[in-house]
Formats: C-alpha cells, structure tokens, sequence
C-alpha cells in the first residue's frame, strides 16, 4: 500500500499550509485511499484493540511547535488505522452496512476544499439549488409525487427530531412562543410500533415530550404495527386528555426490516387529524429498485419523511434526507431571522437555516449528486437489487441448514437468525448465540450485530456494502456454521 509520510515539508512562517506542499500530501493521501478502497477487505473488519489503547499511544497535550504532515500521516497510520473498524469492508454485516463509494468520497473532498456554509442562498447559491434540484431528483427516483420539499440534515435522528417538532408546531400549541414549562399543557403522545428505532425516544427527550410521551403499538407476526391497536390507542388517549401529536410509521425497522402498513396508518392518521412521519432511513432506499417501490405504497400520503442516503445509497456518512409535504410548518417551527442574517432577496429564495436547528449547513448534497450521476438510476438499482438477492440467498441456506433458523421475514437485505440445536432453548440459547457472534467477531473476518426478537436473542447479518459479494456471504455463513459446530460440540 502507499506510503503516505514520504517528503520533508517546507512549513510556511505563517498562513496555510503552502499549495505545492499541500499539492504533494494530497497526491499522497488520495494514492493511500486508492489503495486502502482495493485492499480492504485484507484489514480485520473489527478494529483489533483493547479499549485506551489508541488513547495511549497518543500525547496528553498538542505540539508547541507545528510538525510536519509526513510525521501527522505516519501515525494516522500506525495508531489510528490500527483502531478502525472498518465500516467499508465487505465482511461488515453488523447494523446496516454502509459504503463510502468512490464518487461520493470525492464529492467529500471537494466538499471540504470549498468549506461552504449555505445558511443562506447567499451563502451558498450554489449549494443550495444544487441541494434542490439533487433532492428533486432523488424524490422522482423513489417514486414519490411532486409537492414534497426536501432538506439534508446529517442523520435521521435529527430528521425525526424535526419532523416531530414540526408536528408539535403544526397542533397549534404556541410552544415555540411559550415553551412547554410554567403553563397548562396537555399530554403529548408521539406513537410508533414496538419495533421502533431508540430516536424517536431521543426525539421526545429533545422535545420536552418525554419519554412517556411515546406510546409503543403492538405489532402483527412479521413485526409490523397494527393500525387498529394504534387507532383505538389513539381514541383512548384523546379520552384521557392526551394530545395525540405524532405517528412514526417505519420503513425497514432496525431489528428485522419489516415494513409497517404505511398507507392503512395514514388512514388512521387523517381520520383523526395526527401528523404522519415515516422512518424510512434505511428501508426507503429500496424503493429506487422498480419492483421494490412498493415499500413506500401509502408515504405519498405522509407529512414528512426521512431516507438516509448514507446508508444504502453508497453516500459516505453523514447524509439524511428529510421530505415534507408541509414544509412551510417545518419552516414556522424553526425560521429565525437576526438582523444580520436579513438578504436583499428575502422570501424569493430558500435559506436552508430555516429548516432545522442547525444555522450552518455543510454541503453534504454534493456527494449526493455526484453518486447519483456516476452510478444513474439503473446501477443505484442493480446493486441495492443485488443485495436483496443476497439476503434471500442467506436465509435460504440458513434455512435449510438443520440446528439453524430464521427468526424474521426478509424483505429487504437483513437476514435474522439463530442456532437454535436441538434441546437448547431459553437463556442457554441466548447465550450460544451471543457467544458464537463474540467469536466470529473476535476473528476479524466478518462483523456481525443482534437483537432480540420476542425476547430472543438473535443474530443480524444486514448486506449493503458495494464491495460486498456472494462469495463474501458465504464465508460469513460457514465461518458462523463452523464456530456453531465446535460450541456445541464442546458444551
């Protein structure tokens, strides 16, 4: 691999870093990320180190004086590379696996060259339409209609976070002009399915909401919500006083992928005058897939909606998209315009600080944009096809392999599962499992998570990764098959 701490510096008396000697280290690095992008499936994927280690082996305080980038990069190499874990290897299964792919690495890096903030079209006219028109392109990709408004924020967290805040917003409850403390407010309830990612949690904390304030919806056999369980939680809380604010319906849900019945919630939702927000980070990128679109069936119908490109769109981290069809109370919630802040152009353009918490914007939609031009429509579809395909082919060897099962559906690309031997159950299956997954992971040739499905611990393989092959799962699965073997022969 390249070797990026190669020649002495001529460090400037002043100013930045001199544009040969900063030409000469960039060639460098980009050699060294060529490089690390072909090989990197040689690395462990589970970064190898004991917790402090990195700590130690870095100084206690800065340097008085400025060193030199070759002395900077030999130690990103010798003690930071070292304790990564890398999120790009094709043996990374655990959560969902992400890629940073080759274009939308060099939309990070021009990116950052430019270091634009667009707060306001001003700021940043480029950035901003260019942000329009790629989120634009992206909705038509997905298949929803015209009149949803997106903004980039950096992951879906804040997205929901947002989105619930616009609804608080939307029911009318002056909480932007007088708080939540010192008055007279009822209850707020945000509701979402018993499968529901820990952010909608977050979001209530945030928000004052509590997290009492979120009322978790049984779910069907697939892990779905059940739209008349949240329908008749809904009436009952409106009888006990409760503000109904918020339903989150979810789109590929964290432990098992499965797919809540958008369009039966929004049924609910408009019947009873409650904002619609759906979590389609992960789940919402299959929809670029033509015979997958229908995951999205019913979210033309929801207020807001956030899909997270950095996940299995191949976007390097961080890029979450949130859609509205109100942004103009996304927009009321959060606008706040100082003085210094006020434009000759006012209303005739979008100022991205007024949709979100956040004054400053990084210009995360050109890593965005060059992705979706490089691999177009057809290949973003291939590759999220082939991952379907893999997960599919994964569950049906898991299946068929005697002493192993399947604790899911498999809708998308996360396979759920278990050793599950014969006269092994309960905890001491729970903890077989947990103990295979320590073992494969300790490896470092492949990287897998769990969750716990009705109260069993089960194993998660989630496929994503663009380097990511058939071959590559299948030594997952004999790796796991093999480790299985040998505990349970030896217990």
């Amino acid at each position: 691999m390249t070797d990026i701490s190669q020649k002495p510096h001529a460090r400037a008396a002043s100013g930045d870093m001199p544009p040969e000697e900063f030409r000469r280290h960039a060639h460098a690095v980009v050699d060294w990320m060529a490089d690390y992008l072909a090989n990197v499936g040689e690395y462990p994927v589970l970064a190898q180190v004991q917790p402090g280690e990195v700590a130690a082996r870095l100084p206690a305080s800065a340097p008085e004086a400025g060193e030199g980038v070759e002395e900077i990069l030999r130690d990103f190499r010798d003690v930071v590379v070292p304790g990564v874990t890398h999120w790009n290897h094709p043996d990374f299964f655990a959560y969902f696996a992400i890629t940073g792919s080759g274009p939308g690495i060099l939309g990070e890096m021009l990116s950052a060259a430019l270091n634009t903030n667009a707060m306001l079209w001003r700021t940043g006219p480029a950035q901003t339409e260019l942000e329009e028109r790629t989120l634009d392109w992206l909705r038509q990709l997905m298949g929803l209609p015209e009149g949803f408004h997106g903004t980039i924020q950096d992951t879906a967290s804040i997205s929901t976070l947002v989105a619930i805040a616009a609804a608080r917003e939307a029911a009318g409850l002056g909480v932007r002009e007088e708080g939540m403390s010192g008055r007279d407010l009822p209850r707020l309830r945000v509701y979402a399915s018993q499968e529901v990612h820990s952010s909608i949690d977050k979001a209530g904390i945030t928000l004052g909401i509590g997290m009492a304030g979120t009322r978790k919806i049984p779910t069907d056999a697939e892990f779905r919500m059940d739209p008349a369980a949240l329908e008749a939680a809904i009436v009952e809380d409106r009888a006990a006083g409760v503000h109904p604010l918020c339903v989150v319906a979810t789109v590929g849900t964290t432990s098992t992928t499965s797919i809540d019945p958008v369009a039966a919630i929004a049924d609910v939702c408009e019947r009873h005058g409650v904002w619609l927000h759906v979590d389609a980070a992960y789940g919402g990128s299959a929809a670029l897939v033509p015979e997958l679109r229908h995951v999205l069936d019913g979210a033309e119908r929801a207020d807001s909606l956030v899909v997270n490109p950095h996940k299995w769109m191949f976007v390097p981290v961080d890029c979450s998209v949130l859609y509205s069809r109100r942004p103009e109370i996304i927009r009321r919630a959060f606008s706040l315009v100082p003085e210094y802040l006020i434009t000759p152009e006012g209303a005739s353009v979008t100022n991205l600080m007024d949709y979100g918490p956040a004054l400053g914007k990084r210009f995360r939609a050109l890593k965005l944009w060059m992705v979706l031009r490089y691999f177009g429509a057809e290949g973003m579809a291939a590759r999220i096809r082939e991952h379907v395909r893999l997960a599919k082919q994964l569950a049906a060897w898991v299946d068929a392999e005697p002493g192993w099962e399947t604790m899911a559906p498999v809708p998308l690309s996360l396979v759920v599962f278990r050793h599950a031997p014969a006269g092994m159950d309960g905890e001491a299956a729970d903890a077989h499992n947990e103990r295979i997954m320590a073992a494969v992971n300790a490896t470092g040739r492949a990287f897998l998570s769990h969750t716990r499905i009705r109260g069993r611990l089960a194993l998660r393989l989630a496929i994503g990764n663009l380097r990511t092959t058939e071959a590559h799962v299948r030594a997952a699965w004999e790796l796991l098959r093999e480790t299985a073997a040998s505990m349970h022969a030896s217990a």
